[in-house]
C-alpha cells in the first residue's frame, strides 16, 4: 500500500471526523441530513457509547420524516439501542421492520445475550428459525451464551449438533463458545476433548479452558494446561493469570503461587488492577499474609476491592484485631465501603466475640444507610449469636421484614450455640409453618442444638426425616452431628454402630467426635479401638493425639501417654496452645496459660490469689484430672490456677464497675475444673461470666451455668 493512500485514506477519515463534529455543534435540523449521514451518525454514537446523542438523532429522523418505512435507518437505530443494552427500545424498532436482515436479527440475539436476557435471546432464536431465516457464524455464538447462562444442557447439545450439521464447528469464534457454554454445563471433559480437536486455537481457546478448570474446581488441571500453553509458546495476558491466580488460591500452594506472580512480573502486568487484588487474596489464601500486606502497601491508588481484599484475608489468617485497624484507615482514605466490607467485619466480629465492636458495626450500618438487606440482616443475626448475645441476635431477627433459610437457619443455630435447644426446635418448627423447607445446612444448625442440650429423640427424630421429608440427603457434617449427639449422650456403643452402618466412607471428623465422647465417659476400650481406625486413616492435626494422650492421662497410664506425645514429635506437630481473650473500651486482650506478659500481671495474680482464699472457703476442690502430666497435686493445683480463662476473668474484675458481666473466648473446650470454678465464682462476684470455648457458650450465673453440666 503507497503511502499516497494512506495519506489519502486519513485526510478522509480527518473530514469524516470534523464534518460529524459539525453537525453536531450546529444541530441536526440545520443540516438536511440524509438516511446515510444519520446511519454514519449513529454507528459513531455506538462507538462512543453516546447514548444521549444517539436519542437525539432518533428524535430527528421521526421529526424529519427519515424514519418512515427506511428499513436502513430502523435497523441502524435497533443495532444502536441494543449495543447500548437498551433493549426494550431497540424490541420496539425490530418490530416495527418488515423484513429483517441476517444482520438484524443477529444483532438483536446478541444485545439479549450480552444484556442478561437469555430467555429472550433463545426466544428471538426460535422466531429466526420460524421466519425461515438461517443462522450463521455470527449468531450461534451468542445463542450458546444464552444456553450456558441458563444450564439448558439440552438445547446447547441441539444447537451444537446443528453446528456441525452446517459446518460452523471449525469456525474459530463458534468454537471458543462452544467451550465455555460446556464448561458452564461443569461437562469440563467434554470442553477439553473440544478444545483438543480445535485445528486452530487462539488465545481466547486457551483462556477459556483454563478458566473454565478453575471454575469448575479442576485448580491442578487448570495449572497443566497453562503448562502446554507455555510449551506452545501461547502469548498470556491478564486473563490467563487471574485465572492461575484463582487455582493458586484455591490449592494454597504458595511455592506455586509465587512463580505464578513472578511470571505476572515478567510479563508487566503486576500493575493492572484486577490482577494485584487477585494476587493480594491469593496470598491470603495461601497463608501469606506478609506477601499480601506487602503488595496491598505497594498500591499507590487503592481501590475498594484492595482494601476488601486484604481486611478479608487477615480474618481468614486470624487477626481480625489487623482487620479493624485496616478498616480505620479505610474510612480516612477513602469514602466507599460496600457489603464485603461489612462481611469481613462481621466475621472479625464473631472470631473475637466481641460484642461492643458487634454493636458498632451494626450501628455503623445503620448510619451509612445501607439498608436492612435481607443477607446483611441474617449476617447481624449470626454475628450477635457468636459474640454471645442471643437477645440481641432475636431482636435483629425479628426486624427483618422477610426472613429467607439463611435467617431461620442464623437464628435457629445461635440458640443451639447457646445450649438452648428447645428454643431451635421451636424456631425450627414456626420456620417449617412458615412454608419454607429446611436444606442441609438448616439440618446441622438444629442436630448440633439438640446435641447441646442433649435432645437425642428430638434429635434422631430430625435425622430420620430429612431425606423423607426434607428431601436433604445427608452429607458427613449431618453424620457428625447425629454421633456428637449420641456420643454426648453416653450411647457410645450405638454411635460405633451407627459409623459402622453409615453409607459413606467415615471421616477422621467423624470418628474424632465419638474418641471426644469417650474420654468424656472415660470408655478406655472404644477410645483405643477408635484411635486404631484414626491413625490408619494418617491425620493431618494434632487433635487426635491429643485427645488420646489426655485420655491415657486421664487413667493415670503415664506410659501410654508419652508415647503418644513422642509420636505428635516425631512427625513434628505441634499442639496449639490454649487462649482466652477479652474485648475491654475496643481492645482485645489476650491470656496463655501462665501468662505473665500482661501490664497488669501484678494485679491479675493477687486478684487469683484473694479469690482462691474465698472459694476454698466456699468449699471449692480442685479436679486434678484436668491436668494431664505426671507431676505432684499442688503442682497441678497451681498449674489450674493459671489458666488463661481465669486469668482473664481476674483481669475484667479489677477492670470493670461491679455487677458488669464478663465475657470471654478460649481456644479449647473449659475443663471440667474450670468449669466448676467459673461457677463458683459467677456467685462469689455476683456477676454473669459468660464463656465461649471450641464447642460452644457457657452463661455461668449465680453458681450454675446454663448447659447444665452438660458438654
Amino acid at each position: 500500500m503507497s503511502n499516497g493512500f494512506l495519506r489519502f485514506k486519513s485526510f478522509k477519515l480527518s473530514t469524516k471526523s470534523n464534518t460529524i463534529n459539525r453537525w453536531l455543534s450546529t444541530g441536526f435540523e440545520e443540516h438536511q441530513l440524509t438516511s446515510v449521514q444519520c446511519g454514519a451518525l449513529l454507528q459513531s454514537f455506538m462507538s462512543t457509547k453516546s447514548v444521549g446523542r444517539g436519542k437525539r438523532l432518533h428524535a430527528y429522523t421521526i421529526t424529519s420524516g427519515l424514519l418512515f418505512n427506511n428499513t436502513y435507518l430502523c435497523t441502524k437505530l435497533a443495532a444502536m439501542y441494543a449495543s447500548f443494552g437498551e433493549m426494550v427500545d431497540a424490541g420496539l424498532i425490530f418490530d416495527r421492520i418488515v423484513l429483517k436482515s441476517s444482520f438484524l436479527w443477529n444483532v438483536m440475539i446478541r444485545g439479549y445475550a450480552n444484556s442478561g436476557l437469555p430467555e429472550d435471546a433463545l426466544v428471538l432464536f426460535g422466531e429466526m428459525i420460524c421466519f425461515g431465516q438461517k443462522a450463521d457464524n455470527f449468531t450461534y455464538p451468542f445463542v450458546l451464551k444464552a444456553c450456558g447462562d441458563l444450564l439448558m444442557v439440552r438445547l446447547g447439545r441441539e444447537v451444537h449438533c446443528q453446528i456441525v450439521v452446517r459446518g460452523f464447528a471449525h469456525d474459530l469464534y463458534v468454537a471458543n463458545s462452544l467451550l465455555a457454554m460446556y464448561l458452564k454445563f461443569g461437562e469440563v471433559w467434554v470442553s477439553r476433548q473440544l478444545f483438543d480437536k480445535m485445528s486452530v486455537r487462539d488465545l481466547t481457546s486457551w483462556n477459556t479452558v483454563i478458566s473454565g478448570y478453575a471454575q469448575n474446581g479442576y485448580f491442578d488441571e487448570a495449572i497443566s494446561v497453562f503448562r502446554v500453553m507455555e510449551q506452545a509458546r501461547v502469548g498470556q495476558d491478564s486473563v490467563t493469570f487471574l485465572s492461575l491466580v484463582a487455582a493458586c488460591a484455591n490449592l494454597s500452594d504458595l511455592e506455586l503461587a509465587r512463580q505464578v506472580h513472578g511470571r505476572i512480573v515478567g510479563e508487566s502486568l503486576e500493575y493492572d488492577a484486577f490482577v494485584r487484588n487477585s494476587l493480594i487474596d491469593m496470598y491470603c489464601k495461601c497463608g501469606f499474609l506478609v506477601g499480601a500486606v506487602k503488595l496491598f502497601e505497594g498500591i499507590v491508588d487503592k481501590d475498594v476491592v484492595s482494601w476488601n481484599s486484604i481486611i478479608a484475608g487477615c480474618v481468614r489468617n486470624g487477626e481480625p484485631v489487623r482487620s479493624f485497624t485496616l478498616f480505620r484507615r479505610m474510612r480516612a482514605e477513602m469514602d466507599e465501603v460496600d457489603q464485603a466490607t461489612l462481611t469481613s467485619l462481621i466475621s472479625a466480629c464473631n472470631q473475637l466475640t466481641a460484642l461492643q465492636c458487634a454493636r458498632c458495626i451494626h450501628a455503623y450500618i445503620i448510619e451509612i444507610g445501607f439498608g436492612f438487606d435481607i443477607t446483611l440482616g441474617s449476617s447481624i443475626v449470626d454475628m450477635y449469636a457468636k459474640c454471645g448475645s442471643v437477645e440481641f441476635a432475636r431482636q435483629v431477627f425479628d426486624e427483618i421484614p422477610t426472613r429467607n433459610l439463611f435467617s431461620w437457619s442464623a437464628i435457629i443455630a445461635g440458640y443451639g450455640l447457646h445450649g438452648r435447644g428447645k428454643d431451635s426446635l421451636s424456631l425450627f418448627g414456626q420456620m417449617k409453618h412458615s412454608g419454607i423447607k429446611p436444606d442441609g445446612v438448616t439440618c446441622v444448625s438444629v442436630l448440633a442444638a439438640c446435641s447441646h442440650a442433649g435432645l437425642v429423640d428430638e434429635g434422631r427424630e430430625i435425622f430420620e426425616k430429612m431425606s423423607s421429608e426434607y428431601s436433604v440427603v445427608p452429607q458427613m457434617e449431618h453424620y457428625i452431628c447425629f454421633v456428637d449427639l449420641l456420643g454426648r449422650a453416653g450411647r457410645l456403643e450405638e454411635a460405633y454402630d451407627f459409623i459402622e452402618r453409615m453409607k459413606m466412607e467415615p471421616s477422621i471428623d467423624v470418628w474424632a467426635s465419638l474418641l471426644s465422647a469417650s474420654r468424656t465417659h472415660n470408655n478406655m476400650h472404644l477410645a483405643e479401638a477408635i484411635a486404631d481406625k484414626i491413625f490408619h486413616l494418617k491425620p493431618k492435626g494434632t487433635g487426635v493425639y491429643v485427645a488420646l494422650s489426655n485420655i491415657y492421662a486421664s487413667a493415670r497410664r503415664w506410659k501410654d501417654a508419652e508415647v503418644v506425645r513422642a509420636i505428635l514429635r516425631q512427625r513434628k506437630l505441634k499442639k496449639p496452645p490454649g487462649y482466652s481473650f477479652v474485648e475491654l473500651n475496643r481492645t482485645v486482650h489476650w491470656f496463655l496459660v501462665g501468662d505473665r506478659s500482661h501490664p497488669q500481671s501484678e494485679e491479675i495474680y493477687a486478684k487469683l490469689a484473694d479469690l482462691r482464699i474465698h472459694m476454698k472457703e466456699a468449699g471449692y476442690k480442685p479436679d486434678t484430672s484436668s491436668v494431664f502430666y505426671d507431676v505432684e497435686d499442688d503442682v497441678k493445683e497451681k498449674m489450674l490456677e493459671c489458666h488463661s480463662e481465669r486469668l482473664a476473668i481476674a483481669f475484667v474484675l479489677i477492670n470493670t464497675r461491679p455487677g458488669t458481666p464478663i465475657r470471654i473466648a478460649k481456644n479449647l473446650r473449659v475443663c471440667n475444673d474450670c468449669h466448676s470454678a467459673t461457677k463458683l465464682i459467677s456467685k462469689l462476684v455476683g456477676r454473669e461470666i459468660i464463656v465461649r470455648d471450641a464447642r460452644r457458650f457457657h452463661h455461668f450465673i449465680n453458681g450454675s451455668c446454663s448447659c447444665g453440666d452438660y458438654w
